[in-house]
């Protein structure tokens, strides 16, 4: 579907890009997929992923999402931030090794100021997990960082 590498999309790197690749994408709406395997970052002794992680999962297709919107108009990959998550439900405690998932983030809301959410889902034989992400991508994220870094600097001097 796309030709950009994951990490030219994703502000990660090596193991933590946890999705494996993207399916589809388009205005509103991303499809990707991970298939479990054992010895991950995340991965539980037998192998299998907790279903917290699906959290994850979701934050990263929808940062992809923005990645492939970005790279698709010429514009430079924008970090992003995940804010929080509303309503996480998961009919299981943890994705086996071997499960194909399917992560869909559908955009619900965005606005001019970098506030976004969406609704995410992960399916596969016998799972179903979904969840509302509220994302911030503000405008010109390194200089939104330093301004940050320049307050807390102060204010840990003012002390």
């Amino acid at each position: 579907m796309t030709h950009w590498p994951l990490a030219e999309l994703l502000p990660h790197a090596g193991d933590m890009i946890l999705i494996d690749r993207i399916l589809s994408f388009d205005d509103e709406q991303i499809h990707t997929t991970l298939t479990v395997r054992p010895g991950g970052l995340f991965s539980l002794p037998d192998g299998s992923l907790p279903a917290w992680v699906g959290v994850e999962l979701m934050a990263q297709s929808v940062a992809a999402f923005a990645g492939c919107h970005a790279r698709q108009n010429d514009n430079p990959v924008e970090l992003g931030f995940l804010l929080g998550t509303r309503k996480f439900e998961c009919n299981v405690a943890a994705f086996p090794v071997g499960s194909e998932l399917t992560i869909h983030g559908l955009r619900s809301l965005e606005d001019d100021n970098g506030m976004g959410v969406f609704e995410c889902h992960i399916t596969a034989p016998g799972i179903e997990a979904s969840a509302r992400l509220n994302v911030f991508r503000p405008p010109h994220a390194a200089d939104y960082l330093e301004q940050s870094r320049n307050e807390t600097n102060k204010e840990s001097n003012d002390d």
